[in-house]
């Protein structure tokens, strides 16, 4: 999850929340790609969870980790929760249930999206060697029970905590136990970022499918490819999903704004200190009437983290974010980024996929949402399968990359970054061939993902 946004600017209007998203309109030469990814971390010596505290816990990774690369710490109530790179715009932080996250900084192609990823592991490998810790590039904890997770000492998390059992009943195994890949990705205009947004959540199911990889839950097959996707889908329905009104006639800035105006709040951040207004309304804080900070007034901060709590299949901040698929080993990492680039940031691409995706109904969208986390690639899109689906929209991203020539030092464009999605599309997906070790080799046991799926 993002980092809390810092700007105390008063906000009285709503026409100032509509114009928050539109100043993130970019020209097209200045599009970059910042790529997030989640991995959770264990004991490579018995495979068990990674607590905060302790000499070989969070807090110790943390703080090896800032001595090798000289990035700041970010607190919480005096304790260290992420770094933050002096310069460069990147950032490590911790979800709740220990997931180690990369917050990429914005970069001009996919190349250097996988050169800094390269940079990113060798060092969280050599602060974590030392510790013993290894991580998993699976979209979900494949072992342990919710109880057996650790929880991290984050202020935000504690009011999310409270709050997730009230509106979902999946909503704390999507905290503590799951693991993802997003990219986030620029619009120039209104006009682009809704054509982009239309697409993003026709084609989100696709990604879910090609990135399955979470068949594994309580040390045993949870019958999902990716267990991970299925749990948003009983999170809290205020605040996720497929955004269905973003396919009505005149969509836009203001149309997402009221849509986050009605979604309850979880917190207002004042100084260090998080005040629980979970369940309030934005509204209500607008007009200083909320009852638990009476007289207090919103603030840029505010709207900013309150997007920020939002949490659709494709998000929208000043910049978009897919947040469709389950984490992977770095060449998957790769591919996420390098599958919604070739889409989005060539003009014909994103025509063609619009073409592709624009007959699709309300109800076909989210048949394939219901479906992917289970069938994968089997599930149905419209008259189709999200395989017939998945291998036009490679197509045409390997299409977009080709015209965007970005070319790395070897003289090859990013179209090689596709190469683990084009495979999958034409064979299984990564949970397919984990479940066929499990019920093979591995002798139903679920232990040998911790050497076969680590970083």
């Amino acid at each position: 999850m993002a980092r809390d946004v810092s700007d105390a600017t008063p906000l009285s209007a709503r026409s100032e929340l509509i114009e928050w998203f539109s100043a993130g309109e970019k020209p097209h030469d200045a599009f970059a790609i910042g790529t997030e990814h989640e991995k959770v971390p264990f004991y490579r010596a018995d495979h068990a969870p990674v607590p905060y505290e302790g000499e070989n816990g969070i807090e110790a990774l943390l703080e090896g980790l800032r001595g090798l690369t000289g990035w700041e710490t970010i607190e919480d109530a005096g304790r260290v929760i992420g770094l933050s790179a002096v310069e460069g715009g990147g950032a490590i932080s911790l979800e709740p249930g220990g997931q180690f996250e990369l917050s990429g900084a914005p970069l001009p192609d996919v190349h250097a999206t996988a050169h800094e990823l390269s940079q990113h592991l060798d060092a969280v490998g050599r602060a974590a060697d030392p510790l013993g810790i290894g991580f998993l590039t699976l979209g979900m904890s494949p072992k342990w029970t919710r109880e057996e997770t650790p929880v991290m000492p984050k202020s935000r998390y504690r009011i999310m905590k409270g709050y997730m059992p009230k509106v979902g009943s999946l909503g704390l195994d999507m905290m503590l136990r799951t693991a993802t890949v997003q990219v986030n990705l620029d619009f120039a205009s209104e006009a682009d970022m809704v054509t982009k947004m239309r697409v993003g959540l026709a084609l989100q199911p696709v990604a879910t499918a090609l990135f399955a990889n979470s068949p594994f839950t309580d040390g045993k097959p949870n019958g999902f490819l990716s267990r991970r996707s299925e749990i948003w889908r009983d999170t809290d329905r205020d605040r996720t999903g497929m955004l269905p009104f973003a396919f009505d006639d005149g969509f836009g800035y203001e149309a997402y704004a009221d849509w986050l105006l009605d979604m309850p709040m979880y917190f207002v951040k004042r100084g260090e200190t998080y005040h629980d207004v979970s369940g309030a309304s934005f509204r209500d804080l607008m007009a200083g009437r909320l009852s638990a900070l009476p007289g207090e007034r919103a603030t840029v901060s505010d709207w900013a983290n309150h997007a920020s709590t939002a949490f659709p299949e494709v998000r929208l901040k000043r910049f978009l974010e897919m947040r469709g698929a389950d984490v992977g080993d770095a060449a998957m990492i790769a591919a996420q980024a390098a599958f919604w680039t070739g889409l989005y940031y060539d003009q014909g691409a994103l025509d063609g996929a619009w073409q592709l995706v624009r007959e699709l109904s309300a109800e076909e969208r989210e048949t394939m949402r219901a479906e992917a986390p289970r069938l994968g690639l089997d599930a149905p899109a419209g008259k189709r399968t999200l395989r017939e689906l998945a291998h036009d929209a490679l197509a045409l991203a390997e299409a977009g990359l080709k015209a965007r020539a970005r070319r790395d030092a070897q003289g090859r464009d990013e179209t090689l970054h596709l190469a683990p999605l084009q495979a999958i599309a034409a064979t299984r997906t990564r949970a397919e061939d984990l479940l066929a070790l499990y019920h093979g080799p591995w002798n139903g046991s679920v232990d040998p993902v911790f050497g076969a799926c680590a970083f």
